[in-house]
């Protein structure tokens, strides 16, 4: 019965995924029935967006609309992005509209699902051109805001614990334990044989990128608000993340570090008259973070694109039959939930992944005179 139970849990949160389809489903239009795009389902619940949409009931989208704060050739203007019709015109543009349901000709906005993700463009001399500045609270915006506020419970609550107890007390139990055992196993088995006697000077940040990476993940697996964004899933956040390990590891480099880079332990022709050497380990600084920022942002985007195609198998066998449909939302639920299964095992991978491979880096940048002389 336990089992049972957990199962079927587990179905309840893979079909969470379909009322967002509901809309996407085969119409019969005199006689003719209407495809799926596939690629719209998909871009348009990975990519940012204005509002965030949460699921359809009885035809009808429930959307939350957020904040939008922009700077115009006229000025700045703050507005809710409701504001924006729901309905794109033949070249695929969202204008925001008056009061009367027409475009709003003082601001000459609109949303573009063509151009450059979803951004607002102004009409300028009928011209289009992107907004001067863009503060608006987006998806993302909300979903790392929500993301922030639960590592900060995750680890202040702990910290409360281990603030009101001894060293020699017993061991926490319940979440308080769990995160003792996560944050001990984070700094053990990855920080300290990476880093040694420097390992508690960087803890802090190394094991802030661990969970906020993991929490984030995690909460793109969940399809119900407040989870289901894509944060991870962002190139412009795995940018910010592997930024802040490329100025950690560059600025505390040690001059041996910088010594090896330049000026390299190999035979001379290699460096001089062509700095052949120098040229491939300076270049090998931007392709580190590079490769710390490509990594998580395709793994986790890949895992969402999978998740919502397995889904989307079930609309699009329905409108092929409804046997057929019948028979593939069995298979469909079945493989989702593996899928979730398999996206948690990813979520924390990826989050380890990411922690070791910046404390691998920031310790070959401290690399100490002795040690760059004997390579």
């Amino acid at each position: 019965m336990k089992y049972f139970k957990q199962l079927l849990c587990l179905m309840m949160m893979a079909l969470a995924f379909m009322p967002a389809f509901a809309n996407e489903q085969q119409e019969e239009k005199e006689g003719e029935k209407k495809s799926i795009d596939l690629q719209e389902v998909l871009w348009g619940h990975i990519k940012d967006a204005y509002s965030w949409h949460i699921t359809d009931i009885g035809g009808k989208p429930v959307v939350i609309y957020l904040p939008v704060i922009i700077k115009t050739s006229t000025g700045w203007h703050f507005f809710c992005s409701s504001k924006f019709s729901h309905h794109e015109d033949a070249e695929g543009r969202r204008w925001a509209l008056d009061e009367s349901g027409q475009p709003d000709k003082n601001l000459n906005l609109y949303i573009s699902s063509v151009k450059d993700d979803n951004k607002i463009y102004e009409v300028v001399n009928g011209e289009p051109q992107k907004v001067t500045l863009d503060f608006s609270i987006t998806k993302t915006v909300v979903v790392l805001f929500i993301d922030a506020i639960l590592l900060l419970l995750c680890i202040l609550i702990p910290a409360r614990w281990c603030k009101k107890h001894k060293v020699d007390d017993p061991a926490p139990k319940g979440f308080t334990g769990l995160m003792h055992m996560f944050v001990m196993y984070v700094y053990d088995d990855v920080i300290k044989p990476s880093l040694g006697k420097e390992a508690d000077k960087y803890a802090p940040y190394l094991l802030t990128c661990f969970f906020f990476i993991f929490i984030a993940n995690i909460m793109g697996v969940v399809p119900f608000p407040p989870g289901g964004g894509n944060l991870t899933g962002n190139i412009t956040f795995t940018f910010l993340l592997a930024l802040c390990t490329f100025i950690i590891t560059n600025v505390t480099g040690t001059k041996a570090y910088w010594k090896d880079i330049f000026w390299p332990h190999v035979p001379t022709w290699l460096k001089v008259p062509v700095p052949l050497m120098p040229f491939i380990e300076f270049f090998s600084i931007f392709t580190k973070p590079l490769a710390l920022m490509i990594r998580l942002f395709a793994n986790m985007m890949a895992g969402h694109a999978i998740a919502i195609s397995l889904t989307c198998i079930i609309f699009i066998m329905f409108a092929i039959n409804a046997i057929a449909g019948s028979a593939m939302t069995v298979v469909s639920v079945g493989m989702s939930i593996f899928m979730m299964l398999l996206e948690v095992l990813v979520c924390f991978i990826q989050a380890l992944v990411f922690t070791m491979l910046s404390a691998v880096f920031i310790s070959l940048a401290h690399v100490k005179e002795e040690h760059a002389e004997a390579a």
